[in-house]
């Protein structure tokens, strides 16, 4: 399918804005520009009380969002903790308050979106140690935070997918917490091989090559290894007893094909999968509602998908 109309009327707003030489962006520079992509996404009017708080990292507090239906029935709800988009390098929990927002709004839960620490001031592994914590606290905590442990969602887009795998294959080998279903929306899953879906999108389709090179540069440490699962966890050898699995990819997306295979190897391992490739879409697509329609019907389908696996 060709690219949606109004995805390449976006893609050429942005080429027209960028400079006539691409050079590798800064970590600030980066930054500012997904704030700015990030003003795209939908404000929908939902009932959600939200409370501001921290909880304790290996390195220090770790603030969080927790979203919560204004009108909550009574006993605890499904949980989700959502890690946010961003390279590893940017992003916040308030960039990705409207999207955590409605994820909320849809899954019909509680939701607590986790504000880990970015490169190039936190190299590896801190963001994946924040992230393993966050989950652990949220499960340990989880009757204090109105969440039934037993059904508990980990979820993110694009790197905070990253994040989320790990996450989930982290707590297979330490057999806790348990996690009910993770939840992959455009996701990164291997920084050490280059995808047909990379080369063949690496100009021009949202996220470029420079991008890319520049947040991998910046998360990693002299002497780290991008096949390392924490890294990519699409090279992790054994992917049996994972919990069900979510993925939604983009078919402009120079992602996509790591997302695809992932559901792949999910699938030859046993482990329930839900994988959808939404055509004509890029990168990000489900954070800019307010100019791709696309955006709300993916929300809405994963609200569908999370309660269908934790009700």
């Amino acid at each position: 399918m060709p690219l949606d109309p109004l995805a390449k009327r976006l893609l050429t707003m942005m080429a027209a804005a960028a400079p006539a030489e691409r050079v590798r962006p800064s970590a600030e520079a980066r930054r500012r520009s997904l704030a700015k992509l990030m003003q795209f996404a939908r404000a929908e009017d939902v009932a959600l009380t939200t409370t501001d708080a921290s909880m304790p990292g290996p390195a220090g507090a770790i603030r969080y969002r927790l979203y919560a239906p204004a009108e909550a029935a009574d006993g605890p709800l499904p949980g989700f903790v959502f890690f946010h988009g961003g390279g590893l390098v940017a992003g916040s929990i308030e960039t990705h308050d409207r999207i955590a927002a409605a994820l909320a709004q849809v899954t019909g839960g509680r939701l607590v979106s986790v504000d880990y620490r970015l490169a190039p001031e936190h190299k590896f592994p801190a963001a994946v140690e924040d992230a393993i914590a966050a989950t652990a606290f949220v499960a340990a905590r989880a009757e204090s935070l109105g969440i039934d442990a037993s059904r508990l969602v980990i979820g993110g887009d694009s790197a905070g997918a990253t994040l989320a795998a790990v996450v989930c294959q982290q707590a297979l080998a330490d057999a806790a917490p348990a996690i009910a279903a993770q939840c992959l929306i455009c996701p990164v899953l291997d920084f050490e091989e280059t995808s047909p879906s990379r080369e063949a999108f690496a100009e021009n389709h949202l996220i470029d090559r420079a991008t890319l090179e520049a947040d991998l540069a910046d998360y990693l440490a002299e002497g780290a290894d991008p096949a390392d699962p924490r890294i990519s966890p699409l090279r992790a050898l054994n992917l049996s007893g994972l919990p069900p699995a979510i993925i939604h990819t983009a078919e402009f997306d120079p992602m996509r094909d790591e997302g695809a295979a992932y559901a792949k190897r999910l699938m030859a391992a046993g482990v329930a999968v839900e994988h959808t490739c939404h055509e004509g879409m890029i990168h990000n697509f489900h954070a800019m509602g307010a100019l791709l329609p696309q955006a709300r019907l993916v929300l809405s389908q994963i609200g569908e998908q999370v309660r269908r696996i934790v009700g």
